[in-house]
């Protein structure tokens, strides 16, 4: 048989199987992140029928007063930053002289893309700090919720909880390292044309992921799977880790109510969602 041929024949087969097992990862992906997003409509109304609203309202209204004056100040600092190196390294002169060009359309939105990406990387940080210290909260709420479903009460122990919460910040300051590599490899997409466009959406699901990974986790915490298990299981359901994210993050377009309502939504929403998977 011509080597041509044998090649041929190789790839006739073997891309059916390639293509499935695409579908099926690609479907996979799809269902978790759905069940993920209604898993927040089930959160409401697992809120309001257990009466819920004392752990909700008073970390929201902290949670949403701290986000909003950070923002603020961090669009401040990532606008000046952006004006220092474009300054300092004379890029600003270059690029007027092309200001009614599409170079110059080019180079503006990639300050735009790059304004973006820090603002993103702020909030990353903002993230991880609010995780580490409203981790107690999110840890109780989640364990509250598991609690309810299954119809028994978890004894309280507090060097558990201690033990608990310095796994989950160390694991917040695992992901905030890996996510923060991420981020700079995204920083100097941006400084490519066109290329860099699409940074911000990369950007975006990495958060998305990272966020809804530290809410899983709470569960995986609560059922005394060590880090390295509970990161094993949380990447073989990435699903679920996006579309809690995702909707934590589409939340925050609802200004101050949203905000408020996010983060211990998002704890609730991904315990209720670990039921769909593995309903036993």
């Amino acid at each position: 048989m011509p080597i041509a041929n044998y090649y041929s024949a190789l790839l006739s087969l073997f891309l059916p199987c390639a293509l499935f097992l695409i579908f099926t990862q690609i479907y996979a992906l799809l269902k978790e992140i759905v069940i993920a997003i209604q898993s927040y409509f089930e959160a409401h109304r697992f809120i309001v029928t257990h009466k819920l609203w004392k752990w909700i309202i008073v970390p929201g209204i902290v949670y949403a007063i701290l986000f909003g004056a950070s923002m603020y100040f961090f669009g401040k600092s990532a606008t000046a930053v952006i004006q220092y190196l474009t300054l300092s390294t004379g890029l600003g002169g270059w690029i007027a002289k092309f200001q009614n060009s599409w170079l110059g359309f080019f180079f503006t939105f990639a300050g735009v893309i790059l304004w973006l990406i820090l603002m993103l990387f702020y909030f990353s940080l903002f993230k991880y700090i609010w995780l580490i210290v409203g981790s107690p909260i999110f840890a109780y709420l989640s364990e509250k919720t598991e609690s309810i479903i299954e119809g028994k009460e978890f004894p309280f122990n507090f060097k558990q909880l201690t033990k608990d919460c310095w796994r989950g910040t160390k694991l917040a300051l695992r992901n905030t390292l890996s996510q923060t590599l991420y981020l700079v490899g995204l920083l100097l997409l941006t400084l490519i044309p066109v290329v860099g466009w699409v940074t911000p959406l990369i950007a975006l699901f990495a958060e998305c992921y990272y966020y809804g990974f530290s809410m899983i986790d709470y569960s995986c915490e609560r059922h005394r799977l060590p880090a390295s298990k509970s990161i094993d299981y949380i990447s073989h359901h990435c699903g679920l880790a996006m579309g809690n994210g995702l909707v934590f993050y589409a939340l925050h377009a609802i200004l101050f109510v949203g905000w408020v309502f996010a983060p211990a939504y998002a704890v609730v929403a991904a315990t209720l969602s670990l039921y769909k998977v593995n309903p036993e």
